[in-house]
């Protein structure tokens, strides 16, 4: 597209996004929100402005922070496009999208992406069957519909988030069979180093002490440093036993949550072929971003988690730092008024940073995790195992796109955002290279599937052409 339909266009309306859309509002700049969810929230704020009161206080203060900032765009001026699928996304920052079936294009000189973060897969044997979940789904499954999960309830993995899911399951009368943390036992002793810097950052310790005890109290068998878990069942999940403390266990469960901390989504970011780094703390790809979360693309921002895995309450700076390089760009701030409105933000941005280096390093993932046996699914698309992956390796495949050339893993519907993870890690200790230089899959539009009518019915509309269309329908 030539012409421009606005200043900025802001994809995924989680934490960075609504915040960015709101401050690049206020700068005066012409912005559009685009957002796959019916509603503003993203996945930790998911469903924030219909969720019945009973869930939101379940689900607690952190979750109904997002309350406001769903508030504040509505008043806005941003332009919302809730429903929205973006499907494309090409060089000169022309933006592809879905919405009732139709899809549409728009164009601005300024694009920030907030996709937000996913759950890293955790590939070991019997995760495919049914009844096993990422603890993060079931979470969703809260905040969307107010459902839990029936019969006795098994969680493993580790982070915060396995303990938080597992205390609000508790508190909305799940039935919670054990929690089995898989993050090993060194991790502790690594992670003491970050401590004091953790310590400047009370209300999370506090927070994560009281989720401990809460589950204490309640009588939940807890496992540390667990090794060797396995999913037994046939025709779906039934137990999960592993090691821990020397000794062989095993838990009956009819539904297992499953966990190993959340990783950027850089689907969009790969797709725009802007640079990356391995984090090999996180063991995860990270866009590189400047200080405005410009990427190595010229206008083209991100921020939040899909930069790095630092929360909701830093993405929400990081969103609005974006929206002022935007503005910059523009020409619609000074040096020194930007400058000035950044400073606060970029001070809460250094607070919530304080805690990370501790949290990463206590919920390391486990080696057996990103270097499973033979037998395990890697690529649950294609049913790839992680043996096939290293066959591919010994017959001379050098990265991840070899392989999927010649074994299909990573050639389904989800284009390797499951196992994309995976399949660099068990490469890079099989071919004897560093993840950097293995690298990781190509993605290719459509980043998600979309039925070929959309495709055909494709045209250069005008934002207000699109919300004409969605108000005759």
């Amino acid at each position: 597209m030539s012409s421009h339909t606005h200043d900025l266009v802001v994809i995924g309306a989680g934490p960075a996004g609504m915040s960015a859309a709101l401050t690049a509002a206020s700068c005066g700049l012409k912005t559009v929100l685009l957002d796959e969810q019916p509603r503003p929230g993203g996945q930790i704020y998911r469903n924030i402005t219909e969720v019945r009161p009973t869930i939101a206080a379940l689900l607690g203060p952190d979750y109904r922070h997002g309350a406001s900032l769903a508030a504040r765009l509505t008043n806005s001026g941003v332009e919302l496009l809730f429903g929205s699928l973006v499907w494309d996304v090409a060089r000169d920052l022309t933006v592809t999208a879905q919405q009732n079936g139709r899809s549409f294009q728009l164009h601005a000189p300024q694009l920030i992406a907030a996709t937000g973060a996913m759950e890293r897969a955790s590939p070991l044997p019997g995760w495919t069957l049914p009844g096993v979940l990422n603890a993060g789904a079931v979470q969703l499954a809260m905040k969307s519909a107010g459902s839990l999960p029936a019969g006795r309830v098994v969680l493993a993995g580790g982070g915060p988030l396995l303990l938080l899911v597992a205390c609000q399951l508790l508190d909305a009368g799940a039935e919670l069979a054990g929690i089995v943390e898989t993050s090993p036992a060194a991790n502790r002793w690594r992670a003491l180093q970050h401590l004091p810097a953790a310590v400047g950052v009370p209300a999370y310790l506090a927070r994560g002490l009281r989720i401990l005890w809460r589950l204490h109290r309640a009588g939940v068998p807890m496992f540390a440093a667990a090794t060797a878990p396995r999913v037994e069942g046939s025709d779906r999940a039934q137990a999960l036993s592993f090691e821990a403390g020397g000794k062989a266990h095993r838990l009956d469960a009819d539904v297992v949550l499953l966990h190993h901390g959340v990783v950027p989504n850089t689907q969009l970011s790969r797709l725009m072929r802007v640079d990356h780094e391995w984090d090999p703390v996180q063991l995860a790809w990270r866009p590189l971003v400047d200080a405005w979360g410009e990427t190595s693309l010229t206008g083209l921002r991100m921020a939040g988690d899909g930069v790095s895995i630092a929360g909701a309450l830093a993405a929400e700076p990081a969103g609005a730092l974006a929206a002022l390089g935007s503005a910059v760009a523009l020409g619609r701030l000074s040096a020194e008024e930007t400058e000035s409105r950044a400073a606060p933000l970029r001070r809460t941005l250094r607070q919530q940073g304080r805690i990370r280096p501790f949290l990463d390093t206590l919920y390391r993932p486990p080696e057996w995790l990103t270097d499973p046996g033979d037998e395990t699914v890697v690529c649950r698309c294609e049913e790839v195992t992680a043996g096939r992956i290293r066959e591919m390796a010994r017959l001379g495949c050098q990265g991840p796109n070899q392989t999927k050339f010649f074994s299909r893993c990573g050639m389904g519907p989800c284009q390797g955002r499951m196992c994309g993870l995976a399949v660099t890690q068990i490469l890079s200790r099989a071919l004897g290279k560093e993840p950097e230089e293995v690298g990781a899959y190509h993605i290719r539009a459509p980043l998600k599937p979309i039925p070929l009518a959309s495709i055909a019915a494709l045209s250069s509309s005008s934002a207000a052409d699109v919300a004409e269309t969605r108000e005759t329908r």
